[in-house]
């Protein structure tokens, strides 16, 4: 039995082992966490599945009184330090900006989380912020992938971002993944909400390779169901190649199983020299 919570609307989710319990969607959880069991809300129903699912952490219980009183001061605590920061911030005219905040009452410990451009001498603010606050305030600064983690968004698909929902670990996006994938090198159609490449081009790269490493090159003159032509374009995701036919220059879209190399290229290869034996 597996059933997913999510801590914010709209946030990352997090997949559990519910127990004993049976929660349903809308349901207040408390999920362990390193800090404790913290409330979150059930966003998919308890249900089985058949992939293995041992090692996954399991629900604490369902949240009681005293646990949503605890999470509505939680968050109000935290919307105040938020304030509180992006006020300071402005009085010390600093290039900074608040991605999230993390809050402990037991420990009487705020984090403050932030993106800059570069590193921040944040000193004197950390001392101004813990007055208003009234307890001790950690600021971290956050790299911009984790940055768009935290706070979340919409991709240019039109779905929540894989970071803030699904994706676990970092992997290397490099420029040649999108240049593999006849992507447009415009920064602005090849980039993120975090202004990095799309960890998405990580996801079809290794159907590329294996399209290339199989289909006939752009150039090649090849033999197809409607006649001889030169490959002119590929359609990986259809599994076909794009033709050019030497009748008339109409194009054609065959699948790559479909085409056949020119007949000078199989002359030339090692497997048309006759068969091999004594």
């Amino acid at each position: 039995m597996v059933c997913a919570v999510s801590f914010n609307r709209y946030g990352r989710l997090y997949y559990l082992d519910p127990g004993a319990f049976e929660p349903k969607v809308g349901d207040k959880l408390l999920v362990p966490t390193d800090d404790g069991p913290e409330v979150a809300e059930c966003v998919w129903a308890a249900q089985w599945v058949s992939d293995e699912t041992g090692g996954l952490p399991t629900v604490a219980g369902l949240a009681d009184e005293p646990a949503l009183e605890r999470d509505a001061t939680v968050r109000r605590r935290k919307a105040e330090a938020k304030m509180a920061a992006k006020k300071l911030i402005r009085e010390h005219d600093l290039p900074m900006k608040i991605v999230g905040v993390d809050y402990l009452p037991e420990r009487s410990r705020a984090t403050i989380y932030f993106s800059a451009p570069h590193r921040v001498d944040f000193r004197s603010l950390v001392r101004d912020l813990g007055a208003p606050l009234k307890c001790r305030v950690e600021l971290r600064q956050l790299a911009a992938r984790d940055s768009a983690r935290v706070q979340g968004g919409i991709g240019s698909c039109g779905r929540d971002l894989c970071c803030a929902t699904f994706l676990k670990d970092f992997e290397p996006v490099s420029i040649r993944m999108a240049k593999d994938q006849d992507m447009p090198l415009n920064p602005l159609r090849i980039s993120g909400a975090c202004g990095r490449l799309m960890c998405c081009l990580k996801y079809e790269h290794p159907l590329y390779q294996e399209f290339a490493a199989t289909a006939p090159a752009v150039g090649a003159e090849v033999s197809t169901p409607e006649g001889e032509g030169r490959v002119v374009g590929h359609s990986v995701p259809r599994d076909a190649v794009v033709v050019r036919l030497n009748d008339g220059g109409r194009r054609c879209v065959c699948s790559k199983a479909s085409v056949c190399g020119s007949r000078q290229e199989y002359e030339g290869s090692p497997a048309s020299d006759g068969p091999v034996g004594g």
